[in-house]
């Protein structure tokens, strides 16, 4: 059964977007980008939220950027491949190799489980990987720890009562201090 995986950076305490709406703090080193391209080759869809989406549009049209390098054109190449599914109620339309979705996520990854396919269901943004977790659907986080405290704004990890035992399946400090760790859920 292909793995849902929830992928994001984070401050160390725990959030993906400070107080003030910011994360350039996330700025990812090439060390740390080469391994978003590892994991994203990993990828046959990607679902996220209108965020998210809007955030990652750039990529669409990434190759036309005089400035990008080998790395990030190689990204903008898989990304704008990758299929991807888009949870919104205020959207009208979507751009690319991406769909809005009608139904909820746990529909949505039933229905994509039942596909074949070998690569991952990857889930980006806080809001739907907090539905998703509380489905009981994620099966493998996927975290990049950066050495910054912001004080607030947008968790991780949603704060609800429950709880998920996890085993470690990978642990890499990479040359920036970022640390990247892999968990994978104990059913």
């Amino acid at each position: 059964m292909r793995s849902v995986t929830y992928s994001m950076s984070v401050s160390l305490d725990g959030y993906i977007v400070g107080p003030d709406g910011r994360f350039d703090w996330s700025a990812p080193t090439e060390e740390v980008f080469r391994l978003a391209i590892e994991e994203v080759r990993g990828v046959d869809v990607h679902l996220m939220g209108r965020r998210l989406y809007e955030t990652m549009l750039f990529w669409e049209t990434a190759e036309q950027e005089q400035t990008l390098d080998d790395a990030e054109l190689e990204f903008a190449a898989i990304w704008k491949a990758m299929p991807k599914v888009v949870f919104s109620t205020t959207l009208p339309a979507v751009e690319g190799n991406t769909r809005l979705a009608s139904g909820s996520p746990a529909e949505e990854i039933e229905r994509l489980r039942a596909e074949p396919g070998d690569g991952d269901i990857a889930i980006g943004g806080a809001t739907l990987a907090a539905e998703v977790a509380a489905a009981g659907l994620i099966d493998e986080y996927l975290v990049r720890v950066h050495p910054v405290l912001v004080g607030g704004g947008t968790p991780f990890f949603a704060h609800q009562e429950r709880r998920v035992d996890l085993e470690l399946v990978e642990t890499r400090t990479l040359s920036d201090k970022v640390a990247f760790l892999h968990y994978r859920v104990v059913r």
